[in-house]
């Protein structure tokens, strides 16, 4: 059975709990550079009201050297906490086009002890062409204590995926566009070599959604098992840099996989090392 319904909010909805005590909302807007996007010029300009901005330059890891690299639970929490973020908040995110950096927002919030977290469908960008609420206001903010609870067991570490790809004791989903998947279009990012971790399947992220929303659940079922992937078996979500795995990780929970990991440190880790194996192989 779909557990989409668990994971997401309609336009109507959170237009509806705008005012409602405990709903908490976050633009984590993020844009490659090639999109030639400023996120946080654009909250600055229009924001759902009431919605604090995630900056996923920010909310990472200091020492390091790796794009978007999770922070400590312990840092995490407070940044959260000074956004006036709670854990026990229903907290909504949204990014421009629906289903890009959102997830990633999803994902981090629950992996540190949010207990409801939900996605926006469709987007902002969808959300101001159907004329609903914006604002450039700035949003009020009471800072509060994030209570962190860390779920370690939802994140890969370089390790945990040289042992994966060694024994192939957990199925990969590699969510960069095929291209780059199978090496014949170049990593974004200089000082990265191209192609794939071996036995890794490809399941672009953008395949996954339309109109900013998952696909319906049999589409989305359909299209991860023409992927090559059981959904009965354990997965580890893979990208670029963390941020569109994580939209892996959503369909896949949404189809009631319960045993996700998502490797945070994602291509822009694998592909920078000279000790990691590649191909280019079709898989």
């Amino acid at each position: 059975m779909s557990e989409q319904e668990n994971f997401v909010v309609t336009p109507d909805w959170l237009q509806d709990n705008l005012d409602t005590p405990g709903v908490t909302i976050i633009d984590g807007s993020w844009y490659l550079p090639a999109q030639n996007r400023d996120p946080k010029a654009e909250y600055d300009a229009a924001h759902i009201p009431g919605a604090v901005f995630f900056d996923h330059e920010q909310v990472v890891e200091p020492s390091s050297k790796l794009p978007h690299t999770l922070p400590s639970p312990e840092d995490f929490a407070r940044i959260i906490g000074t956004a006036g973020i709670a854990a026990d908040d229903t907290i909504i995110v949204y990014d421009g086009p629906g289903l890009f950096t959102a997830p990633r927002v999803w994902w981090m919030l629950r992996t540190f002890g949010a207990k409801d977290v939900r996605i926006l469908e469709g987007g902002f960008d969808n959300w101001k062409a159907a004329g609903r609420p914006v604002t450039d206001e700035l949003t009020p903010v009471a800072p509060c204590v994030f209570h962190v609870d860390p779920h370690p067991e939802r994140i890969a570490s370089f390790e945990d995926m040289m042992g994966i790809v060694e024994s192939g004791e957990r199925q990969i989903a590699d969510a960069r566009p095929a291209g780059r998947f199978t090496g014949k279009d170049p990593e974004p990012r200089e000082g990265m070599r191209s192609g794939h971790m071996p036995g890794a399947h490809s399941l672009p992220a953008l395949s996954l959604a339309r109109d900013g929303k998952l696909l319906p659940a049999d589409e989305l079922k359909a299209k991860i098992e023409s992927a090559g992937l059981d959904l009965e078996k354990p997965v580890v979500t893979s990208c670029g840099s963390g941020i569109t795995a994580a939209v892996l990780f959503l369909a896949l929970e949404s189809l009631g996989n319960k045993d996700v990991k998502l490797y945070d440190g994602s291509w822009s880790e694998w592909g920078s090392r000279s000790d990691t194996p590649i191909t280019t192989a079709e898989a």
